[in-house]
């Protein structure tokens, strides 16, 4: 297994890349650079044991992917290649960006369909983070009144982002390492 933490997004606009950009940045050698899920090879992924995965939600609650009209592949491609695979080694991270004023019923649902593609292939998912300074109505991503992984709103709460990303990886860094 790489030791390497792998960093996998999907975006449609590029704001979720630029995050992991931002997050790779922070792990500096501890990280690989990031790669965008839709031209990620599969083996390569399960090889790591440290994961971050990333994502957009889309419309109501979506996974970007070519139903939404992405020119190429991404989350909703690829997660259904990780059914029956061995993830049992892996440790796993979720950020999700989202609009939690414009689409506040769905705010980063699509962090969900990942969490339950890793949790269903054996792998640990760490970082839940809390609902705090966020004004959304509803969520899927909540388990246990957390998010399932780090939520972000490029849209409307830019300036906390840097912040919130800090945090987060401040919370994960004992989970993230040998």
């Amino acid at each position: 297994m790489s030791q390497k933490i792998g960093i996998y997004f999907g975006t449609d606009t590029g704001r979720t890349r630029r995050i992991a950009k931002l997050i790779a940045q922070k792990l500096g050698s501890r990280a690989n650079a990031p790669v965008n899920i839709g031209r990620a090879d599969l083996d390569a992924f399960l090889a790591h044991e440290f994961l971050i995965l990333g994502t957009p939600t889309l419309g109501e609650g979506e996974l970007p992917g070519l139903s939404v009209g992405l020119s190429q592949g991404s989350w909703e491609e690829f997660l259904p290649l990780l059914q029956g695979q061995d993830m049992s080694g892996a440790t796993v991270a979720l950020f999700g960006l989202g609009d939690q004023d414009k689409y506040g019923n769905e705010f980063v649902d699509a962090l969900t369909l990942i969490y339950d593609a890793v949790l269903a292939c054996g792998a640990r998912v760490v970082g839940a983070w809390p609902v705090d300074g966020y004004n959304f109505k509803a969520s899927q991503a909540l388990i246990d009144g957390q998010f399932v992984g780090l939520a972000l709103d490029q849209i409307n709460q830019p300036l906390l982002t840097e912040v919130r990303v800090d945090a987060w990886l401040q919370q994960l860094a004992g989970e993230l390492e040998d």
